[in-house]
Order: C-alpha cells, then sequence, then structure tokens
C-alpha cells in the first residue's frame, strides 16, 4: 500500500469519528430553538474552552499561518499577538450579554443589536453583511480541507472532492445537533490539533535545521530584515502590521459564532475561559516555526505558501504515510473547529436577523427547519468560492475581519453608551463596510492603514455625529442594557 493510501485511509477514520461524536451529542435532545442555538445555555468550562479556541486554531493556523512565515516573515507574528489578547475584553462583555440574552431571550448578534435600538433595519445589516463576511471564513476552512486531502493524498483527491467530503460531514452534524454537536466535536478536535501541531513543529525545524537558534540565524544572515518588521527586506510596513493586528483584537469578539456563546455559557465559566484562553496561543508557535523552517529550504515560488506545511511534510521529508496522514487530520481537525461554530452562527444570524424581520410570528418548528436549511445553503455559497475564488487563508480572513469589525461601535454603544441611536448606528455601520469595500478591492488603502480600521474610523465618526442629531433612545430601551449590570443579581459561581 503506497503512502498516500495511509494518509487517505487516516483522515477518513477521522471524518467517520468526527461524524459519530457530532451525531451523538446532539441525540436525545428536545429540538428546540434555544437547544440548536445555545444548547439550552448549559455549556461548561472545558466545552466552551474547546468552542473558543476553535477559533484560534482553523485552516488559517495550520495551513495559513506556516504560509505567512515562509512567505512574508516577520509580519506572521501579528497572529500570535491577536490571539493572546484579543479575548480579554470578554471578562467584562460576556457575562453582561449573557445576563441580558436570559432576561430577553436572544441568542446572536443581529437579535442583541434589534432589542437595544428596536430598529428592524439594523439586524438586517448585521445579517448581510455578517453572512458576506462568514461565507469568506468558510471559504478558508474549506480551502485549507482542500488543500490537505489533495496534498497529502499525491493528488489522488482532488482539490474539489477534498473540500466537499470534509465540509459535508461538518454539514451533517451541525444540522442535525446544532451547537451542542460543534461543541463536543471541537473538544475531541482540539486535543487531536494540539498534539499535532507540537510534534509537527519540533519535528520539522530538527530535521531541517537541527535547532531553532540554527534556523533563524541562518534566515537572518540570508535574508537581512526578513524577521522584522520595516526592515530592508520586510515584507509589511510599521503602520499596517499594527493595524492588521488592531482589527484583529477588536474584531474577534465581534464575530458572531464568538459573541452568542456569551448566551450558553454561566459569567464564571465565560471567565476562566478567558483566563486560560491565551495558553490556545502557545499551540500556534510550533506551527509558525514549521513556516520558518521552509524557509531557505524550499524555493519561493515552488509552492503556493499555503501548501507549505504539507508539502514539507510529503515531499521535503518524506516522512511515512500514517505519519503524514496524522497530521492531515489534525489539520482537517482544525478546519472544521472553526466551520462548524461558523456554519451554525451564519445560519442563526440570517434566521433571526433576516427572516424575523420579515415574519417575525413564525413558529418554532419552521424556524428550526430554516436554520437547518440555511446550514446546506450558506455552505454550498462558501463552496463556490472556494473552488473558483483566488484569494490565499489569511487574505480571506483579514477580509472578513474588516466586514466584522464594524459591529463593534453598535455594539460597544449598546452596552455602555445612552446617548447612542438606531439612525447612528444604521449609518455609522453602512459607511463603515463601505469604505472597508473600497479600500480591501478598489483603492489602496490611506498611509497603508487596514481597510477595516480605516472603515471603523469612519464609522464612529458618522455614529457619534448622527447620534447626537436624532432622538435620544427609550429610556426603558438603555436601562436593559446599559445598567444590565446593576439591576441583575449577582454572578453564578
Amino acid at each position: 500500500m503506497q503512502d498516500w493510501q495511509y494518509a487517505l485511509i487516516i483522515m477518513l477514520a477521522y471524518l467517520v469519528i468526527a461524524l459519530f461524536v457530532g451525531i451523538l451529542a446532539g441525540k436525545g435532545r428536545k429540538a428546540s430553538v434555544s437547544e440548536f442555538a445555545v444548547a439550552g445555555r448549559t455549556l461548561g468550562f472545558v466545552v466552551t474552552a474547546c468552542l473558543m479556541g476553535g477559533a484560534v486554531f482553523s485552516a488559517f493556523s495550520f495551513l495559513g499561518a506556516p504560509g505567512w512565515a515562509f512567505d512574508r516573515g516577520a509580519p506572521a507574528y501579528y497572529i500570535i499577538v491577536y490571539t493572546a489578547f484579543g479575548i480579554l475584553p470578554w471578562y467584562i462583555l460576556g457575562p453582561k450579554i449573557g445576563k441580558i440574552g436570559r432576561k430577553l431571550n436572544l441568542y446572536t448578534l443581529s437579535g442583541f443589536l434589534h432589542a437595544r435600538f428596536r430598529n428592524k433595519t439594523i439586524p438586517i445589516l448585521i445579517a448581510i453583511i455578517a453572512l458576506l463576511a462568514f461565507i469568506q471564513y468558510l471559504a478558508t476552512q474549506m480551502k485549507g480541507m482542500a488543500y490537505v486531502f489533495n496534498i497529502m493524498t499525491d493528488g489522488a483527491i482532488p482539490f474539489w472532492l477534498g473540500a466537499l467530503i470534509a465540509y459535508g460531514i461538518v454539514v451533517v452534524y451541525v444540522a442535525t445537533g446544532g451547537l451542542r454537536a460543534a461543541a463536543w466535536s471541537d473538544v475531541f478536535q482540539a486535543v487531536l490539533m494540539v498534539v499535532v501541531s507540537w510534534v509537527v513543529g519540533i519535528t520539522v525545524v530538527r530535521q531541517l535545521h537541527g535547532s531553532t537558534s540554527e534556523m533563524f540565524t541562518n534566515i537572518s544572515d540570508t535574508m537581512p530584515g526578513f524577521l522584522e518588521i520595516g526592515g530592508q527586506n520586510s515584507t509589511m510596513s510599521p503602520t499596517s502590521y499594527t493595524t492588521t493586528i488592531l482589527v484583529s483584537l477588536i474584531g474577534i469578539l465581534m464575530w458572531p459564532h464568538l459573541f452568542s456563546k456569551s448566551y450558553s455559557s454561566r459569567p464564571i465559566t465565560i471567565k476562566r475561559t478567558v483566563i486560560v484562553y491565551p495558553v490556545f496561543a502557545l499551540f500556534l508557535i510550533p506551527l509558525l516555526l514549521a513556516g520558518f523552517a521552509a524557509v531557505g529550504v524550499v524555493d519561493t515560488g515552488a509552492v503556493v505558501p499555503d501548501e507549505i506545511l504539507p508539502y514539507l511534510i510529503t515531499t521535503v521529508m518524506e516522512m511515512p504515510g500514517w505519519l503524514y496522514g496524522l497530521v492531515g487530520a489534525g489539520a482537517l481537525a482544525a478546519a472544521m473547529s472553526s466551520a462548524d461554530a461558523i456554519t451554525h452562527s451564519a445560519s442563526m444570524e440570517f434566521t433571526n436577523g433576516f427572516v424575523h424581520q420579515i415574519k417575525p410570528d413564525m413558529a418554532e418548528q419552521k424556524t428550526l427547519k430554516i436554520m437547518r436549511i440555511a446550514v446546506v445553503v450558506i455552505g454550498g455559497a462558501a463552496y463556490l468560492i472556494t473552488i473558483f475564488g483566488g484569494q490565499g487563508l489569511i487574505a480571506l480572513l483579514l477580509g472578513a475581519y474588516g466586514s466584522i469589525v464594524q459591529f463593534a461601535p453598535g455594539v460597544y454603544s449598546a452596552l455602555y453608551w445612552r446617548r447612542a441611536t438606531a439612525p447612528g448606528v444604521m449609518a455609522g455601520l453602512i459607511v463603515g463596510a463601505v469604505v472597508n469595500y473600497y479600500y480591501q478591492y478598489a483603492a489602496d488603502p490611506l498611509f497603508d492603514i487596514n481597510p477595516g480600521i480605516l472603515g471603523l474610523i469612519a464609522n464612529v465618526i458618522v455614529m457619534v455625529g448622527i447620534s447626537y442629531a436624532t432622538k435620544p433612545p427609550a429610556d426603558d430601551a438603555v436601562r436593559d442594557f446599559v445598567d444590565a449590570h446593576r439591576r441583575e443579581p449577582a454572578l453564578e459561581g
């Protein structure tokens, strides 16, 4: 049996186990919107931590991060910075959002802003922008799955089929089991991908360079400035690097699939998760090291950067098939741990933010059916972008962050600024999104600032100006949100 056949068997075995765990987790549960959306608001610490950790470990971390280290050098460090610190505001925001959610029976970001500003247009805007960003993010995961299958099987599984197989598994268990299925699958996937990342990173560096110090010395000698920001051979300016970190730091909690975890967990669970979450950033280090290890070993242009890790394993180092099959399973776990949460949240935002505004009196079982159908439809749209789109994994991710960070002014003002109004939030959101898309696709960013930050600046200016120019919101709406911490009982614990 050839090496690629061993790899294929191991990866398919992993997919079967992931499917079994996901379906088993949702089996026997009452078919309700609450169970599908927020797992009855009862997720514990380990499950919540793995769900949130899935946002770090994705196709971009297993494939995009080594690719950026190999192709871009020092700018890849941004990944460590934002994953370590981006979740810290959740320590304060999460319990407050959770209290509001339990009181008002909320389970989405669009529902949260609708309840605060009492305007039907806002959740529709949120749903549209979120869907566009989610589809980009899902395409990131699908591309990663496709790369893994294609390279690990020596081309026997074509790109289109690899994406279809892996994501098809995700669609099945998310559509049937909702958040609980995604959560327990992520627990299994987290263990696998953490172990694989360290084994792979250390093995690659030691075999190709002997040690990390020798590796970085070689890179510094042959490519001065490649390991610096703004150096002679640096691939990113200090302004671009800093604002890329900033857009990721502000935007990470604005992703609806992370925002909604405030509804499914107790306050004490949220706080414990925030405390341990930076540890997940440590598991990205060996993946970045593997990417740096390829510098000087693999010629630039010989391989697509996003494919550098599987290329090293299968071609440069020629590991046995069973081993790189295990690595492939770890990479698939990383992609799927994000894809399931994203797909689940995208279906909820579409249903709650768009469909419910058109037909608010929809029966619960019909709502649940639409959520499940949306899982399949949204996945299909992302699949088309995966097959026909040309952007790399990091580019797709950063493009999505530029859109999603535009939710931040509305969320923070809903919680802390009494004077914020619905017209102000809507106008800021529209202007911010337009500015972001303009500088992403039509023009070079001003002063090399990340397009998402340019959009965010415009968003805040417009929101504040129009909020002061329009009628203040109703006191009861403000009280339920801004004063939530004063009105609720002490934290559970």
